[in-house]
């Protein structure tokens, strides 16, 4: 299977990889032909950490020299010239890549303030980084192009959002400007038995909000449980917190974030 000009690989170790896999063997095989100083940045150094993505090419293999000096261009790869303090960089499973505060703030100031508070909520769930280090990396950053909007999307990002879905809903509140609820809030009963985990709740409004998507199906769903199980599961969860609550829920998918001005509207007429 070709990776690229001038490197295959055996079908048998590619044909289950999804696009984020074909990525990381692709920088694989320009790291062996590239400068020995080079280290994955970008989206590249993010999936190097397991940090979903969203909003990125996952075409391009994004490189940095770590000795400041420019590299060659090539088609499918992207060299950038910049200075890498040995603390902004390391070698994970022989692979030499950006540390995640660095390659958040370079995904926000290349791809945008969604795809970089996508980076920047992965980050911080994930524990690889604290807001602390991504407002340091971004100071640094002030003269990069397109630098101008960390400061806003380091102001919204939470560790709390779990995934790419819940981040780009998050997203939508601030951008719509949606009043914002608490992003995964654990709802009890009157006698303290916990009923379920909602994505986000605005509780004074008795008002919550569920995402429904696969990322929630594959990582809730329970070992050997089937989709309808797991559904029918999900539908008696949200049940149970509204019977018990008194609350009100509001369910959304991929296709509703595609027109945010709809949803926002969607939303607000409940919560008002």
């Amino acid at each position: 299977t070709k990776l690229r000009y001038g490197a295959y690989a055996p079908p048998e170790l590619v044909k289950e990889l999804d696009d984020v896999g074909m990525m990381r063997a692709r920088a694989r095989a320009v790291l062996r032909t590239a400068h020995d100083s080079a280290v994955l940045t970008h989206q590249n150094a993010l999936a190097e950490s397991g940090v979903p993505l969203w909003g990125v090419p996952l075409e391009e293999t994004h490189l940095t020299r770590a000795d400041g000096r420019a590299g060659r261009r090539e088609a499918g790869v992207v060299h950038h010239r910049a200075t890498l303090g040995k603390r902004w960089w390391s070698v994970r499973d022989g692979v030499p890549a950006a540390h995640p505060a660095r390659a958040a703030v370079e995904v926000m100031t290349t791809y945008g303030a969604e795809a970089g508070l996508v980076a920047a909520c992965g980050v911080l769930h994930r524990e690889l980084a604290t807001l602390e280090e991504l407002h340091e990396v971004a100071r640094s950053a002030r003269r990069w192009p397109g630098s101008l909007g960390t400061r806003l999307v380091l102001a919204r990002a939470d560790g709390r959002v779990t995934n790419v879905a819940e981040a780009r809903t998050w997203h939508l509140f601030f951008e719509q400007r949606i009043p914002r609820p608490e992003p995964q809030v654990e709802v009890f009963d009157d006698d303290g038995n916990l009923l379920g985990i909602v994505d986000f709740l605005w509780a004074r409004l008795g008002v919550f909000l569920e995402f429904d998507g696969r990322i929630k199906y594959e990582k809730h769903r329970r070992p050997g449980e089937s989709l309808a199980d797991y559904l029918m599961r999900e539908k008696r969860r949200e049940e149970q917190i509204c019977l018990n609550k008194q609350w009100i829920c509001i369910r959304i998918t991929w296709a509703d974030l595609q027109r945010p001005e709809v949803l926002a509207r969607r939303i607000c007429k409940v919560l008002d």
